[in-house]
């Protein structure tokens, strides 16, 4: 291993380089390295309180080199071999734990990467090699050494010491050993000694000043009246920030509390004992071997220590009144307990408890038991005596079913908390009721009906998550009831509950509204969204206590008419059924500010007010997706105080200039998906606007919002602009504009560059597209209210060979940092999972887990979603179809559409998998109230967080499909969008969008619309998958299939035109074929690749049924060309020429056909089509890959069927040595990691962001200028005497053009290889 303090990487010998014959060392013990110096200030030694343990002092001796002397039976000295140093291993950066005697540092490594979900033990030591592994689990050679956590535990060193006022000619500087440890300053009284008395100074409630006539020296003072003074001078700058940074902290505390928590602590700090005031001491994630007894303390927290039992040291602590415990394993609870009488809180939550001592009874102090997420099966008896404990706490439990007598017999408790275990049902017991409990929470249980009415005092009830059909509830003092999420059709409160203030019965199958409803007094929050309720009750706006109305997906067709004293302040009635407002709402709602009537079928709004005059304070109003015309437009003009609006998908065809100039404190404006040809430039009024969105119209100027000074996001896509005039100084809070889907649009400017988010579409030169004809996407991202972007999209249409196509979509939630890696990195790591594996979910599953270690630290504390779609075509079966593989963990989902209905391919890992929820509790890890693992995130699996580790996993959900006709498209989304929008809606909102860049621009303006606060990010993929999506021309050859339609090596770009009319053989437009491929080629690659020759003969010599082609199978992909459908690939010799231009002299002279030129490159016309296996094995010229010092290299495709492939790189070096039981190493040496990886090739430079290979000038022919003009005539000549191929000499004939004009081009000393032609 390395130093103290030094990372050792797993696998990788401490010593770069041996001699010859020198054995290496072994790999888990490496030879006695050098001690660090201990920097002054931070852990030095106080007499024998800092002396470490006997094995450690043995450890630090080896460490300096020193032999170790012991005393033998005749008083002789021998001197024996060092011991190795003791090993460590840190999980996620975070603690460092000793290893105990008999555990193995290698199967600890290869256990904890097979939790992560690695399947196979090569894998597995595979990824153990990799030296990125360090930041997930890592093992040291002696203890490292931490600056911050050593400055947390202590401070100490030799500095010159003052005591008393600075103006007493008494006291003098002297050299003397400081201490800063727990609450106190610790200042020896012998001169350069490390013993005898101690000078003790409190520091709380103290000060800490600097004194400017001494460089780097600082006064510390008590509080109190008695209170004294030292001066101390530090040596450095450096000594004195961080002197100055602690002391500070803990003069400023009122209590006398210290923090030790995630200091990978052994033992106590002998000085803390010193603190004679100590009353909190947090010793939270820790690995103490002693337990903590210190007289004074009050409140000690020793939660995830790994104890294993109870420390029996605490129960001799008499003042001790908060103890927690928590996350120990602990099986037990000793009956000694019972003697600590002044104990109050007491926490066992996380442990294996199955029973609590009798003893707890004496404990009549007890006020809070922690007992959730253990193994009870009941209420435990004793709770029956702890009178004092007002709170049953017992949550994620054992608990099938609850007996109510059991609470009978605690009329103490008032709060019961059950929420996660598997209650079924009550069980009454012949008790009538139970006045006692006011608050019942029964969350996420497994309950299929719900009396409560033996509950008669009852305030709060929880029950949200279960599988409630009828629910009763006693309703005298009922103030708050959360029932959401369950299959509610009966909801019965009695008496009629005038306390209620909040109702929460969304998500149910609820078809009515209770009328007791509208009769309850303080009632102020509704929420019935998503039931089948039909119509609400009539007097339900009469509520004059009622302020926010949630009434959202539903079945409604009309509101209540009755407004009269109407309080509400919030009205969503969005997913409804609705063809019109109620006449009189904005007039009688005056108070009304939040309204949303998106997804309806509304034709007009009702008037805000009969005359010029307007009370109206509406602020936010929601109206996409509805039927909206121009005529309701005016009544906007009614609502001056309106801040957000949103208008998207209706059918506005002009917004008046005169209305919009009203509406002044407009900040936010979506118009999007209608069919307005220009927004009015009176939008220059709202100088409050900030973001303007109005994709998919028919705009064609572009609006004066550049003028606007708060203008921060412009979103203008898939509109008709044509320029975009913008001033010479861009708006300072520009952040976003969008101008991608305008075709016509041409722009340039310098100021661009500064704005965070610019997207316009990338000029295209006729040949840079190269997307695939099966499969086409659109994506979009936009920012959350906090105006930070924490989502990605990836999209590859050509992935690895071409074949395949890559997508993704990734959410950091609220951070940045986590989808941006994921989107750089991703894909490259797929592409080499690729090489090692096939199956789809074997490298679907390595590719995030992988993707894990590649977060690093930033993956040790932040997190993300992420879901993966890999499109692929099988090369072992070439008639096979497509096949999409899609991969997530989180929130991010992709849904498939097939003959128009969704086809879920995710799986959202969440508390509410019976699955995760066991492995959750497995893993003892705390779900908090909010439904979140340590409070952290609601994902069980999901790519990073690895201090959660192994509660939370990246082992993703997989599921493949192969890709049929019946197949249209394909959706990625975020969390934000599907929170917002059902499966069905989405597919059904842009099943009919013809563009996949629009498609996915409407689906994140409609979540925007339907109240998604969050980022959001968005990928729709279009298929065009036909019965003939694959080559069957040669299905009996047996060799690899021909690349996927329009598909070529990664510098091809295909581009689909308009098909002539007598394009006989070519594909149709629904099946997704390209027209024209233009791509570039070295001549070589064209020889050998090609085979074929340019052909310009007439439609009838190239029929299929001619002789030139007797019987020979045909695809549609690869059809039978003609001189007017040909597939055209252009060469890559390079003119470089001054005389022509476009490859003409004059206006008057005709091109060459088949001859294509821009002035400086000249493009040949080849045609590409399937040839038999028989032609690709009759290869004429066989010329090994061979560089040349003139510039010419000529290379067979590595590709082509029938000529050896690459080198697979799982089959390279080490790695590649596997053995029939998939093991790497020898089957005796399969767990020594570590020296196998010795031999393991290093990764190739430049790593997983390597630049694309860039052409090599040498595989160029370059023509000189004064030879242009000749070699255009000659060839001008040549195609004219050249008769038509017939099929066995295309492989030879442009070959034979080679061979005719390298005489021209070059001397004939660079010509030896001309006998091969």
């Amino acid at each position: 291993m390395g130093a103290p303090g030094q990372p050792r990487l797993p696998g990788r010998s401490a010593h770069p380089r041996h001699g010859a014959g020198a054995r290496p060392p072994s790999p888990l013990v490496s030879p006695p390295p050098s001690q660090p110096k201990a920097s002054r200030g931070v852990e030095g030694p106080v007499a024998a309180a800092l002396d470490p343990p006997r094995e450690e002092n043995v450890v630090a001796a080896a460490a300096l080199g020193r032999p170790q002397s012991t005393s033998g039976g005749d008083g002789a000295t021998s001197e024996k071999a060092p011991p190795p140093p003791t090993l460590y291993v840190q999980l996620h950066g975070e603690t460092t734990r000793r290893l105990e005697a008999d555990e193995k540092p290698l199967q600890i490594q290869n256990d904890y990467l097979f939790q992560l979900g690695f399947g196979e033990l090569w894998r597995v030591q595979e990824e153990g090699m990799d030296s990125e592994i360090g930041c997930l689990i890592r093992f040291y050679a002696g203890k490292p050494h931490s600056i911050g956590s050593s400055e947390r535990i202590q401070l100490s060193g030799m500095y010159n010491v003052r005591k008393g006022k600075m103006q007493l000619p008494v006291n003098r500087w002297t050299r003397r050993q400081v201490i800063l440890c727990g609450t106190c300053l610790i200042v020896s009284s012998v001169k350069d000694s490390l013993t005898g008395k101690m000078h003790v100074l409190p520091l709380i409630g103290g000060k800490v000043e600097e004194v400017k006539k001494h460089q780097h020296c600082l006064a510390f003072s008590s509080s109190g009246p008695q209170s004294q003074t030292y001066y101390i001078c530090f040596d450095t700058f450096t000594e004195y920030l961080r002197w100055l940074r602690q002391v500070s902290k803990v003069a400023s505390q009122r209590i006398s509390s210290v923090d030790l928590s995630c200091c990978s602590l052994e033992h106590l700090p002998a000085n803390l004992f010193y603190s004679q005031d100590l009353t909190h001491l947090n010793l939270k994630q820790n690995f103490l071997r002693q337990n903590p007894s210190l007289p004074t303390l009050k409140s000690l927290n020793l939660s995830n220590n790994h104890l294993g039992d109870f420390p029996l040291a605490v129960c001799n602590i008499p003042t001790l009144a908060e103890l927690n415990v928590s996350c120990n394993a602990l099986q037990t609870v000793p009956a000694a307990v019972g003697v600590m009488h002044n104990l109050q809180t007491f926490l066992l939550d996380g442990n294996f408890l199955q029973t609590l001592p009798a003893e707890l009874e004496n404990i009549h102090q007890l006020s809070y038991l922690g007992l959730s997420f253990n193994e009870f099966t009941d209420i435990p008896e004793v709770l029956e005596k702890l009178t004092a404990v007002d709170k049953l706490c017992m949550s994620g439990n054992c608990m099938e079913t609850l007996r109510l007598q059991a609470l009978r017999k605690m009329p103490h408790i008032k709060h019961v908390d059950l929420r996660l275990n598997l209650i079924r049902k009550l069980i009454a017991d012949e008790v009538d009721f139970l006045p006692h409990v006011t608050q019942l929470d029964l969350r996420d249980n497994k309950l299929g009906d719900l009396d409560a009415m033996v509950f008669n005092n009852i305030e709060v009830l929880h029950c949200e998550r279960n599988q409630l059909v009828t629910l009763n509830i006693c309703g005298y003092f009922l103030k708050a009831l959360y029932a959401s999420s369950n299959e509610l059709v009966q909801l019965d409160v009695y008496p009629v509950p005038n306390y209620l203030s909040y109702m929460d019965v969304s998500r149910n199958r609820l078809e009515n509204v209770p009328e007791w409803v509208c009769e309850g007094r303080k009632l102020e929050v509704l929420d019935i969204g998503h039931n089948q309720i039909c119509e609400l009750p009539a007097s339900l706006f009469c509520n004059s206590s009622l302020r926010k109305l949630l009434a959202g997906h539903n079945q409604l067709t009309r509101l209540p008419e009755r407004l009269e004293r109407t309080s509400v302040e919030v009205l969503d009635v969005q997913h409804n059924q609705l063809l019109e407002l109620p006449p009189n709402l904005l007039m009688k709602a005056d108070s009304l500010r939040f309204l949303n009537a998106s997804a309806n079928k509304l034709e007009t709004l009702p008037p805000a007010t009969l005359s010029e005059e307007t009370n109206s304070i509406l602020q936010e109003l929601y109206l996409t997706n509805n039927n909206l015309t121009d005529k309701c437009v005016h009544l906007l003009t009614g609502h001056p105080r309106l801040k957000i609006l949103h208008m998207a998908y209706n059918r506005l065809q002009s917004f008046p200039a005169s209305k919009m100039a009203k509406l002044e404190e407009l900040e936010e404006i979506d118009i999007s998906g209608n069919k307005l040809k220009a927004i009015p430039t009176t939008i220059m009024n709202c100088r409050r606007m900030h973001t303007v969105i109005a994709h998919s119209n028919c705009i064609e100027v572009f609006p004066e919002v550049m003028q606007l000074p708060e203008i921060k996001c412009v979103d203008l896509s898939c509109n008709e602009l044509s320029e975009v005039t913008l001033p010479e100084n861009l708006p300072p809070k520009l952040q976003e504009l969008d101008l991608t889907g305008n075709p016509r649009l041409a722009l340039d400017h310098k100021t661009l560059d500064n704005i965070r988010c610019f997207k316009i579409d990338q000029p295209s030169a006729g040949d840079a597209s190269g997307a695939p004809a099966v499969w086409s996407h659109g994506y979009t991202e936009a920012s959350g209210v906090k105006n930070k972007l924490c989502v990605a999209a990836l999209s590859v249409n050509n992935f690895c060979d071409n074949r395949e196509a890559l997508y993704g979509v990734f959410d950091g939630d609220r951070n940045v940092e986590v989808p941006y890696l994921l989107q750089c990195t991703m894909s490259d790591i797929l592409a080499e999972e690729l090489q090692k594996t096939k199956n789809e979910e074997e490298y679907m599953v390595n590719t995030f887990i992988v993707m894990q270690r590649k977060l690093g630290t930033a993956g040790q504390k932040l997190g993300g979603a992420a879901v993966l779609c890999h499109i692929k075509h099988d090369p072992v079966d070439p008639g096979g179809p497509f096949t999409l593989t899609s991969a997530n963990v989180g929130k991010c989902q992709t849904v498939l559409c097939r003959n128009g209905k969704p086809l879920p391919l995710s799986r959202s890992y969440l508390m509410s998998s019976e699955e995760e929820l066991k492995r959750i509790k497995r893993h003892k890890a705390i779900i908090t109230e909010d439904g979140k693992v340590n409070g952290v995130t609601e994902s069980t699996r999901i790519l990073g967080y690895t201090f959660l580790h192994p509660s939370v996993v990246p082992r993703p959900h997989v599921q493949s499909v192969p890709l049929t006709p019946q197949d249209e498209f394909f959706i990625l989304g975020s969390k934000g969008l599907w929170d917002s929008l059902s499966i069905e809606e989405a597919v059904g909102a842009v099943r009919n969008v013809p563009d996949a860049l629009a498609a996915a621009k409407k689906l994140c303006t409609l979540a925007q619309s339907y109240g998604c606060h969050d980022s959001i990010s968005a990928v729709v993929v279009q298929l065009s998958v036909t019965e003939d999506s694959f080559c069957c021309c040669e299905l009996s050859a047996g060799g690899a299939p021909p690349p996927s339609p329009g598909i070529f090596p990664p510098s091809v770009s295909m581009v689909i035109k308009d098909r002539p009319a007598d394009g006989l053989g070519v594909p149709s437009s629904s099946s997704g074929m390209a027209s024209e491929i233009s791509s570039e080629l070295s001549t070589s690659e064209m020889s050998s690749e090609v085979g074929s020759t340019a052909s310009d003969e007439p439609p009838g010599a190239l029929a299929e049924s001619g002789p030139a082609y007797p019987s020979e199978p045909r695809c549609t992909l690869h059809p039978v060309c003609l001189s007017n459908s040909f597939q055209r690939q252009l060469s890559s010799a390079t003119f470089s020429s001054a005389f022509s231009d476009n490859g003409l002299d004059s206006d008057d002279e005709e091109p060459i056909e088949g001859v294509f030129s821009n002035g400086s490159r000249v493009e040949v016309e080849v045609d590409i089509h399937c040839g038999r296996a028989k032609e690709k094995q009759q290869h004429l010229l066989q010329v090994p890959a061979e560089a040349s010092d003139e510039g010419i290299v000529i290379s067979a495709n590595e590709d082509e069927s029938g000529l050896p492939r690459k080198a697979d790189l799982a089959t390279v070096g080490t790695m590649g040595r596997r053995r029939a039981n998939g093991s790497v190493a020898p089957q005796e040496r399969s767990h020594n990691v570590i020296e196998v990886a010795t031999d393991a090739p290093l990764r190739k430079p430049g790593g997983y962001f390597a630049a694309p290979a860039q052409p090599d000038p040498d595989d160029q022919f370059i023509i000189p200028p004064e030879l242009e003009e000749e070699v255009k005539e000659i060839m001008k000549h040549h195609q004219q005497q050249q008769p038509p191929p017939q099929p066995l000499e295309r492989n030879l004939y442009l070959r034979g053009l080679c061979t005719f004009f390298l005489p021209f081009l070059f001397p004939p000393s660079l010509l030896t290889f001309a006998d091969t032609f």
